[in-house]
């Protein structure tokens, strides 16, 4: 789904990435790398190949848009360094674009080891009138685009049904994107008058 904010063109991707087609820039939130490794350590029946998915998800949304620039915006790795992170390495390496992150509540590992792979550490990035933060932040002169929350809304059927569907948050000058990453969760958001949320429904984006 195609939105046109601050008079900049949006990508919103099934994935839960956002692409700025003006700066060729992908911002991917809340991806949780190594989340699945270190549950699995901790005895939590987790399959295996799940840790795959987040890297096959990665490779299509980049495939799907090619940017010249990701920006993660914060909680890339869950944790402590685990095997996840040689994944993510190979991953980078074969990934032509410029990478930065923006650092999350859960982002504790040493910043030489993105060094090492040639990814940035900011607090937040302001480009623009856009700020690209992890928390939920309002400032009156950016329009915000962040990330922590993993927002999802809930939806009523016929009858009984019931239904919880992970989407892009948007009021009046904040965007919250959903948590790219698998195994995350989420946390659904009452929303007020005036906000726009699009849900995300298998491959598509829903404007709810």
């Amino acid at each position: 789904m195609k939105l046109t904010i601050e008079n900049q063109e949006f990508h919103l991707h099934p994935s839960g990435g956002l692409f700025w087609v003006e700066k060729s820039l992908l911002i991917i939130s809340d991806v949780h790398l190594g989340k699945i490794s270190h549950f699995r350590k901790f005895g939590a029946a987790v399959p295996r190949k799940a840790i795959h998915k987040n890297f096959i998800l990665l490779d299509r949304i980049v495939a799907d848009y090619q940017p010249f620039q990701i920006c993660f915006l914060g909680d890339l790795f869950h944790s402590e360094l685990n095997k996840e992170w040689d994944l993510f390495e190979n991953w980078v390496s074969k990934t032509p674009a410029e990478m930065v992150l923006v650092a999350g509540n859960h982002d504790i590992i040493a910043p030489k080891m993105f060094d090492n792979i040639n990814i940035s550490i900011f607090q937040e990035l302001v480009i623009d009138s856009f700020l690209l933060t992890h928390h939920p932040e309002e400032r009156k002169e950016h329009f915000t685009i962040c990330g922590h929350i993993h927002p999802s809304i809930k939806l009523k059927g016929f009858g009984r049904e019931r239904i919880k569907l992970p989407c892009f948050f948007m009021s009046n000058n904040q965007m919250i994107l959903p948590a790219f990453g698998q195994f995350t969760g989420t946390h659904a958001l009452k929303p007020k008058k005036g906000d726009q949320i699009y849900a995300i429904v298998e491959d598509s984006i829903l404007k709810v």
